[in-house]
């Protein structure tokens, strides 16, 4: 498990965005355990609450649960989760103001798709 200390987004943000990624890999599968709290910590270097921060988002969120004793793990359908989330922020940050522009700018629905259809074939302006 890899975080950037001195990057602009806080720590458990990270630490929460690499167990989705390790579940979109498949590194973690459904009702698997992720490495517990004081784990992370110790790898890390950093405050357990700060790790435990970062998981208790999951929680919230429905990506993992907690088995009393035991230790957290990956919820049922953790992995469609993850997707749908990551597919609204990816429409709101990149495909939201992309619109946005292309109308500031006047470029058509047509214009948009074949600009992305031409970059996707290496060719460029």
């Amino acid at each position: 498990m890899q975080v950037d200390l001195n990057g602009n987004k806080p720590i458990f943000l990270q630490l929460a965005e690499v167990v989705e990624d390790n579940i979109l890999k498949g590194i973690y599968i459904e009702d698997s355990q992720i490495p517990s709290t004081t784990e992370v910590a110790v790898q890390l270097k950093i405050n357990p609450a700060t790790v435990n921060k970062g998981v208790n988002l999951l929680v919230d969120e429905g990506i993992v649960y907690k088995k009393r004793g035991l230790g957290m793990f990956v919820a049922p359908n953790a992995r469609q989760k993850i997707i749908a989330k990551r597919r609204r922020s990816f429409f709101e940050k990149y495909i939201f103001s992309l619109l946005e522009e292309a109308t500031n700018l006047g470029i058509t629905r047509d214009e948009v798709i074949t600009m992305i259809e031409r970059n996707t074939n290496n060719e460029h302006d």
